[in-house]
Parts: C-alpha cells; sequence; structure tokens
C-alpha cells in the first residue's frame, strides 16, 4: 500500500502526517472549518499556543496549500484566515477525529467512574 512517490514521501499517511500532524494544526483547522478567523481569535480559542507557534503552523498550513491569508488594507491591518477549496477537503477527516476525541473522552470517564466505584 505505501510506495516510493515523486512527492518524497514513502506513504500516502506520511504525506498527510506532514500537512496536518502535530499539536495545533489540526486545530487550528477544526476552527477554520466555522468560517474565517483573525490572528486573535484563532489565539483565544488555543490559549496555551503561543504567538510565535501559532504563528509558525499558520505559515506551514498557508505553504502546504489548505489555508489562505488574506491582508486588508486597513489601519491596523486586518489578517484573516481561512480554508482554501483544498484544506476543505479536509473537514471530514477533522470531524472525524473530533467524534473520535469525544468518544475517546467519554470512554475514559466512564472507566474512571467505574474504578472509582470499585475502590470504595
Amino acid at each position: 500500500m505505501c510506495h516510493n512517490f515523486e512527492s518524497g514521501y514513502s506513504c500516502p499517511v506520511e504525506a498527510t502526517i506532514a500537512v496536518i500532524g502535530g499539536k495545533w494544526k489540526c486545530v487550528i483547522l477544526f476552527h477554520l472549518c466555522d468560517g474565517k478567523k483573525r490572528f486573535s481569535q484563532l489565539q483565544r480559542f488555543l490559549p496555551s499556543i503561543t504567538q510565535r507557534m501559532l504563528t509558525l503552523q499558520l505559515r506551514e498550513l498557508e505553504a502546504d496549500g489548505v489555508i489562505t491569508r488574506t491582508v486588508y488594507p486597513e489601519v491596523p491591518p486586518r489578517v484573516e484566515y481561512a480554508l482554501t477549496d483544498f484544506g476543505e477537503s479536509l473537514r471530514p477527516i477533522l470531524f472525524l477525529m473530533r467524534d473520535w476525541g469525544q468518544e475517546y473522552r467519554e470512554a475514559v470517564a466512564t472507566t474512571k467512574a467505574r474504578q472509582a466505584t470499585h475502590v470504595n
């Protein structure tokens, strides 16, 4: 299933992880599924990310062609980020990740509750 590709990735999953992998990229993309966001809005959604890391992640996502950065000629300049058409193709993956994460959180909570009742 995994073969050498001209892109330099030996496997399609490797290519996907190269674009959306890491702690923040999927979360950024997930928030952009609701529509374009300003930098400050993304910071509010991700309170534990540093400004430098958010900037870096946004630049990488833009370079990979999954988001756009639009600068409006205002004072102060307004910058908005949005999914590209290609980035929109990640929507089903992101929603599946959200659903799986919710199921996982519920399963962990159930397991912990069960363990707590057996301990007492």
